[in-house]
């Protein structure tokens, strides 16, 4: 299932992150494991993040993907389901009209 990770990360922690050089080999270890169809890095709500898009083949995936953005910096996580236009178009073809 194609799901988007959105990741808000604590500000002192990744600041930490960039100096120790831990930040960017986390993300580079998610990036490898997920193979995002998409990923953007910004920021959101005044705190550096992240969201990729990637296929989710299991949830059991979840907690061993997410861990490091957690215990190292604080991270606040969403995984949520979307669709891309192929998508909706293929499940609206599917719905009756009433």
């Amino acid at each position: 299932m194609r799901v988007m990770l959105r990741a808000h990360m604590d500000t002192a922690a990744t600041n930490d992150g960039i100096k120790t050089g831990s930040l960017p080999q986390v993300i580079k270890k998610l990036m490898d494991t997920v193979q995002p169809e998409a990923a953007y890095f910004g920021l959101h709500e005044g705190v550096r993040s992240c969201w990729m898009v990637f296929d989710l083949q299991d949830s059991a995936q979840l907690p061993p993907l997410v861990e490091d953005l957690f215990l190292q910096f604080n991270a606040e996580i969403e995984v949520a389901p979307v669709m891309n236009a192929e998508d909706l178009a293929k499940g609206l073809a599917g719905m009756k009209s009433s």
